[in-house]
Order: structure tokens, then sequence, then C-alpha cells
């Protein structure tokens, strides 16, 4: 049976610019997007297939990307992947022209891609890829032979190949060591910890503590991990917090901003600010208009590519 990509999408302030252009080959189909994103656009997607994701162009990080709804964003993502059913949430910081290369990829022939590797058993991990790599690159030359057909499929299996390594960080051999993350136990536990004292001030030293890892290794894993500092980290959970209040309670902001551990009013509006692109203000006249309203954002079809 041929192989039929199955995402499900829900966009908003996201418009296409040019004609979608696509090619299938041997279990994957990779498809290039331009798109015109507006500042707090962004969207939702789910599929039941495993996805690679490359931004094309100058790297800008002005697109933050999650896997939970509540979870911290992740900033400054050049390539992810991302398995088979685990959602994905985005949204945009910088109103601009965007590009990626999308891979729809089938189970069966991804592991037989990844047999012998390191990433055979890492298929049921996200990945993001920060920071300079040579993704871009090879995106770029898989790119122009989906928009501009010149050579053979064995060249862009070779391509996809060396993404995969690329972005799952594998190593030589089985045996050969990989950048260190933090395990998702970790992880869980110091969200648990950090959003059960966000009233108060809480240091890296603490978090590092918490997870039996010194300063700088904590800092390296949060990147590679979660694509962020703990800083950041922190203050998105105080954001979220704060949303949640905001929904929830009809508290001022000045008095949320000191609920969940802000100096003030003004550092509130800062952060959220920088995380969600409106003001708390803006944003919770907005929730409420849509909870009012019984509205969401707009929901599209996932796009029709032609077999």
């Amino acid at each position: 049976m041929t192989f039929m990509p199955r995402m499900t999408s829900q966009t908003r302030a996201i418009s296409t610019t040019r004609p979608l252009r696509w090619r299938r080959w041997g279990g994957a189909i990779a498809d290039v997007w331009h798109v015109h994103g507006e500042v707090g656009g962004g969207g939702f997607y789910s599929s039941p297939d495993p996805r690679l994701v490359v931004f094309l162009g100058p790297p800008g990080g002005a697109m933050n990307l999650r896997t939970t709804p509540d979870g911290p964003w992740m900033e400054g993502v050049g390539a992810f992947y991302i398995p088979a059913g685990v959602p994905l949430w985005s949204v945009l910081t910088e109103e601009r022209d965007y590009a990626h290369l999308d891979f729809h990829l089938e189970a069966g022939p991804l592991a037989q891609r990844l047999r012998g590797a390191d990433g055979a058993r890492r298929m049921d991990e996200a990945h993001f890829l920060t920071g300079p790599s040579r993704a871009g690159a090879l995106a770029a030359m898989l790119a122009e032979e989906v928009q501009s057909p010149s050579r053979p499929d064995l060249m862009l299996d070779g391509l996809l190949s060396a993404l995969l390594c690329e972005v799952l960080d594998l190593g030589a051999t089985e045996a050969a060591p990989r950048r260190g993350g933090l395990p998702p136990h970790v992880i869980r536990d110091l969200r648990s910890h950090a959003s059960g004292a966000l009233h108060r001030r809480i240091e890296v030293a603490e978090l590092a503590e918490r997870a039996g890892l010194s300063e700088s290794w904590l800092t390296r894993a949060f990147k590679q991990s979660l694509g962020t500092t703990p800083q950041r980290w922190l203050t998105q959970l105080r954001v979220e917090a704060a949303m949640g209040l905001m929904t929830d309670t009809g508290m001022g902001l000045a008095e949320i901003a000191a609920a969940v551990g802000f100096s003030d009013q003004a550092h509130l509006t800062r952060a959220f600010r920088g995380t969600q692109g409106e003001t708390p203000g803006a944003w919770r006249r907005g929730r409420t208009r849509a909870i009012s309203s019984n509205h969401g954002g707009l929901v599209q079809a996932p796009p029709q590519i032609p077999r």
C-alpha cells in the first residue's frame, strides 16, 4: 500500500505564500512550505506517523515549540523530530515569512534506516536541535530537489539519512556517547518542584542540586532536552501559572504577578509579552471574549497533497 501522510493541524494567523511542493520516495514524503506568520500566530499539530522538520533560511528563533499544552516553550529550534502520536504546539514571536522542510515518515522504513545505529531505539523520543549544525545545509539540498527535481531518489535517501543522524545526534557506533540531556523523570520532578515554589526566588543551583548535577551540566542538559536555559524555563512556568490565574480567578494583575514570583506587574508584562507576543491584559480580554462566545482559534483541515 502507498504511504499516505495523515497529519491533523489547527492554525491561526498563518497563511501560505507559495504553492506547496512535495516529493515521495521509499516510505517518506517531503514537502516544502512557504508561509507568512503574524505575531501570536501558531498552531497545533498531531500525526500518527513520525515527522522530521527543518526550518529553512537564516536562523531566527522566532518560532517557539512545545509538546504539552502547558509545558515550557523551546526557543531557537532549527530542526526537530517528533515521534508518531506526539502533539506539537507552536507560537510565533515575529511577523515575517517562514519556510520549512517537512518530512512525513513511515515507521517501518524509518526503523530500517536507523537499524544498526544508535537511533533505532530513539524513534519514540522527541528531539529538538538548537544552535549551529549541518542540518540547515542538508535540508537546503533536499528542499532544492523537492522543488526542482534533478537527481534520483538515491540522493534524497542519502540526504534524509544524514539529516536523521544530525537531528537525532547519532554516534559512529551504538556504543558512541551522545550529548547528554535530562531524563523525562528528572524533567517531571524539576517541574513539580518548581511549580510548587513559584511564589519565591528559585536559583539554578537549587534545581541543579535537585537533579544531582552541577549548574553548568544542568544548563547544558536543559539546552539539549528543552531547547532553553533553566532561567527561561522558570520564567515560562511563571507565565503559564499567571495564565491559569487570569483564566480561573478574578485576581488583579499585580496580585497575580506576586503570586507567581514576578517582582511586580511590569516584570510580569515584560515576560508575558516575550513569550506570548502580547500583554497580560490583552491576552486576558481576548480569552474572556473567546470563552463568552464559545469560539476558539481558526481550525484548518490538513492540506491535501496530490498523489
